[in-house]
């Protein structure tokens, strides 16, 4: 069960078979849920927000048959509810009755200068935190209490006999944190077997223990401060772990208990997002009078760099945010998983001798917020709270199964650096095997990053490492999409434009050291077109791969390959001879050709192939070409593809083609031989990107692709490194 805040709805899945989840319709509650739990399997219990606005929070504990779909009980919360869990005997509901403040609104100041009004401010919200600091008030995690905003607490439902029956109480939470004492805000709550509550205060930084029984505090405590160095602290477009951070308050949000001895639990974990004041990037283990047995320092931050899913763009707020921590006990095993907001990552810890060991990041959801362990059939469940409707698709739940098997992920990490510290990666986009070498590789990430590096890729580790990287030097403005090596060992970056042209396709030739020795532009004729044209529809869509076409009287006498990803068509009758739009347009009003350019390094010049591109798919924005590299007897393979992700996509291919077909100027349907390569992203049974990007066959045949997961830019992070079958047998396949 799972809760819809958009729609004002929870949700059902069949999971009897979790590979293969069913949806089982949704059921209205009557406002926004917040949380839910299951009770005996027999009813759902829902919290539910009400409010009309800060200052008049509202809510109810919605009781839903699962059985008849009817809500059979509706008690009421007396303010905004966040967190619910039910007690291991059914006994008790706890529920965090949050009541949060306006984090804008101005208090003890006000825009004129004047203290402001008992009732508050006159406009609340409509002045800058400046303007209000300079005018005497605070904003923030200031106690609004004084402007009328009620406090939180905790509600305890005793659940006796029929829900009809059940009544609420209330624990108090005031005076016991030093940070706004009057004004806390519990945020998350779990429950011992021995019904005890744990709750977090997190923007109070405090942590709360109440007997559910009695509903007496038992102990409180502040969460205390954490430093952290090695972290990357700004947002500069680069990865760079070489800052630090000064007594930060943890600031935890979602809590746990962990059974570490015998049968209760005794250790409290906490995910500690931050809010205003933290940032605390980690998670800690406290005992239950306040002592830290465990800190993950900055250690938390480093998994998510090593695997390609630190969110860069969050550097000076909260890096990559743990907001969900569970405990689970499968068997004799004791797991804790820590999921990254920002990141879109789990984190897999196995509790030995009290402490985490790690063991396995996973690939979550969109922004995962719900953490569900089921142990007794061996599955986490993990939903996520981000939607994003550009793609057709709502929030989404992920299910993972515990095996005794090889993890089907990571697919690729990063070793450590001379300074002991991980590679930092991510959005990685064309990709080159080293002629020598059986599974090395080359690979280049894109302009998510204002800085632009060469990654060196060990392959015959499973999962593949990134062991080394280096940055381009002596260009700017780059959005580098393709590599390829050249017979005197020099790199080949195709370089992607914008629609603009502020930043130009080009060519990049760089020493084994990153150093660029030539930089290439397309012909005078071909930009002055793109200037004039005033449909500037495809014309971002430019350089996405480069190859060398090698001769075989010289070695050293070569060309280049370079593939444009959609085709061009221009608005000037007197550019019409150099535009795509011979095979006609598409649905789209797109032309249903792009072309391989091709340059030649000797003589300057350029010259091009016509590339007929597959049927644009019905729901597809676009159809067009990712990568090109060459395989051992100087064929082509490039990847053809929609823009399409998850179970929407319809065309994901690589393509292999001979030169010897372009004779007459043009590579058509009927030339090209084509593999589906969906069936292989989907082997996980994962979330199927729209971007495989990267493509490397060494000198055996081995194929390699890796996807491109755009930075973790409010996206899922994940990245598919995949070893294909060997080129014969692969396009040997039929699906």
């Amino acid at each position: 069960v799972y809760t819809d805040a958009e729609t004002g709805a929870i949700g059902l899945v069949d999971i009897k078979y979790p590979a293969a989840p069913f949806p089982l319709g949704t059921i209205e509650v009557g406002g926004e849920p917040t949380s839910v739990d299951t009770y005996g399997n027999r009813y759902a219990l829902v919290a539910v927000d009400t409010s009309d606005s800060f200052l008049d929070p509202s809510g109810h504990l919605a009781v839903i048959d699962l059985h008849s779909r009817q809500m059979v009980a509706k008690l009421d919360l007396g303010g905004q509810p966040d967190s619910l869990k039910i007690s291991h005997d059914k006994r008790y509901v706890a529920i965090a009755i949050e009541n949060e403040r306006d984090e804008e609104v101005c208090v003890g100041g006000s825009s004129s200068g004047a203290p402001v009004p008992e009732d508050g401010p006159e406009e609340p919200g409509d002045i800058t935190e400046d303007q209000c600091e300079a005018n005497g008030g605070e904003v923030g995690i200031v106690p609004q209490t004084e402007i009328g905003n009620p406090p939180g607490y905790l509600a305890i439902v005793d659940a006796k006999g029929s829900p009809q029956h059940w009544s609420v109480r209330h624990t108090g939470l005031t005076g016991l944190a030093a940070v706004a004492p009057t004004d806390p805000e519990p945020e998350f709550v779990d429950i011992n077997r021995s019904n005890k509550a744990v709750v977090t205060l997190q923007e109070n930084n405090h942590i709360v223990i109440v007997d559910l029984k009695s509903g007496n505090v038992e102990n409180h405590f502040s969460a205390g401060a954490v430093s952290l160095n090695n972290i990357d602290v700004e947002e500069e477009g680069v990865i760079s772990l070489n800052g630090s951070l000064e007594n930060l308050a943890r600031e935890p949000d979602a809590v746990t208990w962990i059974s570490s001895h015998g049968k209760y639990a005794d250790v409290i974990g906490t995910a500690n997002e931050g809010d205003f004041v933290g940032g605390s990037r980690g998670f800690t283990l406290f005992d239950q009078q306040g002592g830290v047995l465990y800190d993950s320092g900055n250690s938390f931050e480093h998994l998510a760099v090593r695997h390609g899913h630190y969110p860069e763009g969050r550097s000076e707020n909260k890096g990559s945010e743990p907001e969900a921590i569970e405990f689970g006990k499968f068997g004799r095993e004791k797991y804790l998983f820590v999921a990254s907001e920002r990141g879109s990552f789990i984190a897999v810890y196995e509790i030995r001798k009290g402490k985490p060991e790690f063991k396995q990041v996973l690939p979550g959801p969109l922004g995962p917020e719900g953490v569900l362990v089921i142990p007794k059939r061996n599955l986490l469940v993990v939903s996520g709270e981000e939607d994003d409707p550009t793609f057709g698709v709502r929030s989404t739940m992920m299910i993972y199964e515990l095996q005794n098997r090889g993890a089907d992920h990571p697919q690729i990490k990063s070793a450590n650096d001379e300074n002991g510290l991980p590679i930092p990666w991510s959005a990685l986009s064309g990709m080159v095997a080293k002629p020598k070498s059986r599974g090395e590789m080359l690979a280049v990430w894109d302009s998510f990053y204002a800085e632009s590096r060469i990654f060196t890729i060990n392959a015959n580790s499973k999962p593949a490492r990134v062991t080394g990287a280096i940055t381009i030097s002596g260009a700017e403005n780059l959005d580098p999409e393709g590599i390829a090596i050249a017979p005197d060992g020099s790199y080949w970056i195709a370089s992607e434009g914008n629609a603009s042209g502020s930043r130009p396709n080009r060519l990049i030739q760089t020493d084994r050291h990153g150093t660029v020795v030539n930089e290439v532009f397309l012909p005078a004729e071909i930009e002055a077109c793109r200037e004039k044209s005033e449909n500037r529809g495809t014309l971002g869509s430019g350089f996405e791969g480069v190859a060398v076409l090698s001769s075989r009287k010289n070695k050293y006498r070569y060309r280049l390959l370079v593939a444009q990803q959609r085709g061009w068509d221009y608005t000037t009758e007197e550019c019409e001879h150099l535009d795509d739009d011979d095979g006609g347009l598409n649905a789209n009003g797109q032309p249903n050709r792009t072309r391989i350019w091709i340059y030649d390094p000797a003589t300057g010049d350029w010259d091009h192939i016509a590339w007929e591109l597959a049927p644009l798919p019905e729901s597809a924005s676009w159809v067009g070409l990712s990568e090109i590299t060459r395989t051992p007897r100087g064929n082509y393979v490039l990847i053809e593809r929609d823009n399409l992700t998850g179970d929407w996509t319809e065309l994901k291919t690589l393509v292999k083609m001979s030169l010897s077909a372009a004779q007459d100027g043009l590579i058509d349907a009927s030339e090209k031989s084509v593999v589906d390569i969906i069936p292989t992203l989907d082997s996980t049974r994962g979330w199927i990107s729209d971007k495989p990007e990267g493509v490397a066959i060494n000198r055996h045949g081995d194929v390699y692709l890796v996807t491109d997961n755009d930075g973790v830019d409010d996206w899922s992070g994940e990245t598919s490194f995949l070893r294909l079958k060997n080129l014969r047998r692969l396009f040997e396949r039929k699906y």
